[in-house]
């Protein structure tokens, strides 16, 4: 889940070109081989990246622009991020092993918050996986990617900082829910743009009947 960033093409070049100063030349692409690649010329860039980017959070885009403008420097953000969605690349070969499911984490199990979800809202028709992913929980990083779904895989994966006795449980209904209408909603389009969180989507998230304490929580959480 995006914290700030709106997740759309478009927009993502918007905002590269912002903080760049440079003309940019952006391309998504499904290449599983060469996740972030750029070429800069003069005052432009060609800029080519998986487009698991578009669901990333503020700080790993962020780290993205400081990486076009030099790159020099250190990626743990952007590492961390492709290694939280590696389901989300494409698999070689046919017979692959699926990648691991761990729904029971030290504080909360995810299967039984999402079949209740499921339950709840969607009357059992989502079909999607859940896991924890493979981040590191104990690192704090005030803004993150905290989930994603991946289309190819139809899978959701929670990163592992919200299994903590510190987090509410309707935070991380709230998380998986947000997935859950990925899942669901494909993303509209605008003026030719691919709007992840569109109107609709924003829409169906507020009928979560914990929104307002939830996102409350999470802006509080993020500036400590």
């Amino acid at each position: 889940m995006s914290l700030q960033f709106s997740g759309n093409k478009d927009t993502l070049k918007d905002y590269l070109e912002k903080m760049t100063g440079k003309r940019i030349s952006l391309f998504v692409t499904d290449n599983s081989n060469s996740l972030l690649s750029i070429r800069k010329k003069g005052n432009s860039a060609s800029v080519r990246m998986h487009w698991m980017f578009l669901n990333a959070g503020d700080e790993v885009i962020r780290e993205v622009t400081d990486f076009i403008k030099t790159r020099q420097g250190r990626t743990p953000l952007i590492r961390e991020f492709i290694n939280n969605n590696k389901t989300c690349l494409k698999k070689r070969e046919q017979n692959t092993r699926q990648p691991r499911i761990r729904t029971q984490g030290r504080f909360y199990n995810l299967k039984k918050i999402f079949d209740d979800l499921n339950n709840e809202y969607f009357r059992e028709r989502i079909t999607a996986s859940i896991s924890w992913g493979r981040g590191k929980a104990r690192r704090i990083v005030k803004k993150r990617t905290l989930g994603s779904y991946c289309e190819q895989t139809k899978s959701i994966r929670i990163h592992p900082i919200l299994d903590r006795e510190n987090v509410p449980h309707y935070f991380i209904r709230y998380v998986v829910y947000h997935e859950i209408l990925h899942s669901i909603l494909r993303g509209e389009k605008n003026n030719g743009r691919r709007l992840i969180h569109s109107p609709e989507f924003r829409k169906l998230e507020r009928l979560y009947k914990e929104y307002a304490k939830a996102v409350s929580w999470e802006k509080r959480w993020i500036c400590k």
